[in-house]
C-alpha cells in the first residue's frame, strides 16, 4: 500500500544549492549568448554583402542589355554614347523599342538601393573614365559601384566591387 505524501522540509543549505544552481545556469547562458551576438553581428553584415553583389550583378546587367539593344539598332540612342545609358534613370523609364512610339522596352523595375549605404544614390563610370575613377564624366553610364566606404569582411572595399 502506497504510504500518504508528506511534506519535507528542506535544510537551509539544501536551499542555498537551488539558488547557485541558478546563478551557475545564468552564467552559462550570459556567456553563451555573449559568444553568440558577434556571430549574429557577422551573420547580418554578410547578408548585406550579398545583397549589394545581387543589387551590383543586375544593374550591371541591365546595363548590359541596354548596350545590346543598342548595338543590335533596337533602339535609339545618343551619338557619342556608344551605346550605353545616359543615366541610371533611362534604365527605369526605359525607351522606345525600334520606330515604334507605342512599344517601350524597361530594363529596371526601379534602382535598387545600396544597402551598405541605405539610399539608391550610385557610383558611376563613363567609358571615357579611368577605371579606378570616383568621379562620372557624366555622359553615359559604362559602370556602377557602392559609395560606402567601408571595408568588406574578405578585406576588400565595397566602392572596388
Amino acid at each position: 500500500m502506497p504510504r500518504p505524501h508528506r511534506n519535507v522540509r528542506r535544510t537551509p543549505s539544501q536551499a542555498g544549492l537551488t539558488l547557485l544552481e541558478l546563478i551557475i545556469a545564468c552564467s552559462i547562458l550570459l556567456v553563451l549568448s555573449a559568444a553568440a551576438v558577434p556571430i549574429a553581428r557577422h551573420n547580418i553584415v554578410r547578408q548585406r554583402e550579398l545583397e549589394l553583389r545581387r543589387d551590383l550583378r543586375e544593374i550591371r546587367d541591365a546595363i548590359d542589355r541596354y548596350k545590346d539593344a543598342a548595338d543590335r539598332n533596337l533602339i535609339r540612342v545618343e551619338v557619342g554614347s556608344e551605346g550605353y545609358p545616359p543615366d541610371l534613370e533611362t534604365l527605369v523609364r526605359g525607351v522606345q523599342l525600334g520606330a515604334t512610339a507605342d512599344r517601350k522596352v524597361r530594363f529596371l523595375r526601379q534602382i535598387p538601393v545600396d544597402p551598405m549605404t541605405g539610399s539608391a544614390e550610385w557610383g558611376l563610370r563613363a567609358v571615357q573614365d579611368d577605371p579606378d575613377s570616383r568621379s562620372w564624366g557624366g555622359k553615359n553610364v559604362f559602370d556602377v559601384y557602392s559609395r560606402a566606404t567601408g571595408t568588406a569582411l574578405d578585406g576588400t572595399r565595397y566602392a572596388d566591387w
